[in-house]
């Protein structure tokens, strides 16, 4: 079970994964704890929990006996590992509207529309409410996995969250940018409530079809927030946009 991490954790975890889609570390470089803690401003020990998220969402990889190393990636495998992680995800969400909601469980995708609403509220976006977003988007998508009650989805989702920004908790924000991403969370949240609505109705074709769009906000809708595209890895070990 991972440690439950700060918002601090949160934010060099989300600042690391920035780094490396846009190539400040490039794919094979070995990275250290004391060289990242130092360019960060930071102590080691958040540096460590953060090299073992992103090794668990595969970003880093063990070389050695206590080395990480940049894995490569492209992509392809980014936009590949999203749609599957949209299809599971789909495929749970209509299992839980042929279902039904349980009290419980309708409680706790209402608490996270609530959380959202009252992040969104302040009008802006800061380190902190990043960090309060990573937190509820979780608990949303963990809720809907869990309420499918069908472990062999939840196994396909977790070892398809070890491949590079395919977790729902793989978020990319731009903290030069907090203004335009604060735009994106807001149609993150919009999509939460359809999703909420389509399950409280039992429209399970309607909810599928609506998680598997929303697996795509992450890297897809950039251009509709004025947002520059990520810089993927090709094949070849260059830089792509």
């Amino acid at each position: 079970m991972q440690a439950s991490r700060t918002d601090s954790d949160i934010g060099i975890v989300t600042t690391l994964r920035k780094l490396i889609i846009n190539g400040h570390y490039q794919p094979g470089e070995r990275l250290t704890e004391a060289a990242v803690a130092e360019s960060l401003g930071v102590s080691r020990t958040p540096v460590r929990l953060a090299f073992r998220t992103l090794e668990q969402e595969g970003l880093l990889q063990k070389t050695g006996r206590r080395g990480l190393v940049v894995r490569a990636f492209s992509e392809v495998d980014v936009l590949c590992g999203l749609e599957v992680r949209g299809v599971l995800e789909g495929l749970a969400a209509r299992r839980l509207a042929e279902r039904g909601l349980s009290p419980k469980l309708h409680a706790r995708l209402r608490d996270c529309i609530d959380r959202g609403r009252r992040l969104l509220a302040q009008g802006s976006l800061t380190a902190e409410g990043v960090a309060a977003w990573s937190a509820l988007n979780l608990d949303f998508h963990s809720s809907i996995i869990e309420g499918a009650g069908s472990t062999v989805i939840a196994d396909a989702i977790a070892r398809n969250d070890h491949l590079p920004f395919a977790s729902a908790d793989s978020i990319i924000i731009d903290s030069a940018l907090l203004d335009r991403e604060y735009e994106k969370l807001r149609f993150a949240q919009l999509q939460h409530e359809l999703v909420l609505d389509a399950l409280e109705r039992g429209e399970s074709a309607r909810v599928e079809s609506l998680m598997r769009e929303h697996a795509n906000i992450g890297l897809r809708y950039g251009k509709l927030f004025d947002l520059s595209a990520p810089a993927f890895p090709s094949p070849n070990g260059t830089r792509s946009a």
